[in-house]
């Protein structure tokens, strides 16, 4: 693997790196499930849901801070024996993993469904884990240069949105806030699957340089990733109204699908394929977060074959959901956990750390 100890990942790496990781396959059907869910201006659940992130990223902040920059895995095994720790690391390994994986194969079930209706979608997952493979070869610092290139190559398309406001109606909205909703809690925990990605920032803390404002950065990416949503969640709820959000399967291909330029046809088809940039970022992070968890476990995890194997498992693991049904059904389940874990795991340090330094105070 190429590495080099001296790099350390800058604030505006951080940055892109969290939007990029949070920024996935929930994009598209994020207006519908706010319609449905949350009925009239549905949008303005985002507010809650990046408040609810701003204070998980202030857990982390504390475990950065009390920690003095140290290892999430330093801190816990310094207080708790490795036989113990080991199947907790598995564990969140093989979650993050798996969450991951099922994020690519919903992408190529949708890709196939859009564009190649009678291929096998395990193709176009072979071409995706080949990236994510080669990705993942290459270690943190150089994972967040190429999501730098990606977010480059992809940030264009948001100012395409300015397209729908001649055909924005503020009428739309209406006056009232959440009704014709149902299932607001359930709801309310898969639309908050929109925002997974920042929890794993608490990884980061060996790659940063300490004297950056490493954390101010992750809720920078949070931030900007919430403007984003908020974006293409209000247009859409001005464009359609609220009974066509709640039947469209994907209001954002569907939005894409509107737009005509002489020179291109079905735009859509192009523009849906620069989303790969963002679901392979995404991906490599949820796979990178498990290898790092394994390394504790075994220091091969990081070695070209170990990393092969985990692609190669994540892929066959990836072969048991046939639908999009199938595969939202196991990304809802495991964004529960992760979820969980975002919140559990820095709790958790945050005591290990008071309980250290309760006993370092009573040793002096």
């Amino acid at each position: 693997m190429i590495k080099n100890e001296n790099e350390k990942l800058s604030p505006f790496h951080i940055t892109v790196l969290v939007y990029m990781t949070q920024s996935g396959i929930v994009m598209f059907t994020l207006p519908r499930s706010l319609a449905d869910f949350y009925g009239t201006n549905g949008w303005l659940f985002l507010f809650i849901c990046f408040v609810i992130s701003t204070f998980n990223i202030y857990l982390i902040s504390l475990v950065y801070r009390l920690g003095k920059g140290r290892s999430i895995f330093e801190i816990l095994e310094s207080s708790i024996p490795k036989a113990v720790l080991y199947p907790v690391y598995f564990g969140m390994a093989s979650v993050w993993s798996i969450f991951g994986c099922m994020i690519g194969k919903k992408y190529v079930l949708m890709f196939q469904m859009i564009a190649f209706p009678t291929t096998n979608p395990m193709v176009f997952k072979v071409g995706v884990d080949i990236l994510l493979y080669l990705l993942l070869l290459k270690g943190i610092y150089n994972i967040s240069k190429a999501a730098t290139l990606f977010f480059w190559m992809t940030i264009w398309m948001y100012p395409l949105l300015l397209v729908f406001l001649p055909n924005f109606e503020w009428v739309r909205l209406t006056p009232f806030i959440f009704k014709g909703g149902h299932d607001m809690i359930k709801g309310g925990a898969e639309i908050y699957a929109a925002f997974l990605g920042y929890e794993l920032s608490i990884l980061f803390f060996p790659y940063v340089d300490k004297k950056k404002k490493a954390m101010l950065a992750i809720y920078a990416g949070n931030a900007f990733l919430t403007l984003i949503y908020f974006s293409l969640a209000i247009v859409c709820f001005g464009f359609f109204s609220l009974g066509q959000l709640k039947k469209l399967l994907f209001p954002l291909i569907d939005l894409l699908a509107l737009i005509h330029f002489p020179f291109v046809e079905r735009l859509e088809n192009l523009l849906f394929g620069f989303f790969l940039f963002l679901i392979l970022i995404t991906v490599v992070m949820y796979i990178w977060a498990g290898l790092e968890a394994v390394t504790r476990i075994t220091p091969k995890a990081k070695s070209p074959l170990f990393i092969f194997i985990t692609v190669l498992v994540t892929f066959c693991i990836a072969i048991i959901p046939k639908t999009i049904d199938q595969v939202n059904a196991w990304i809802t389940n495991l964004g529960y956990v992760v979820t969980g874990i975002g919140f559990g795991l820095p709790i958790i340090l945050i005591i290990v750390l008071l309980i250290q330094g309760k006993g370092r105070e009573s040793h002096a």
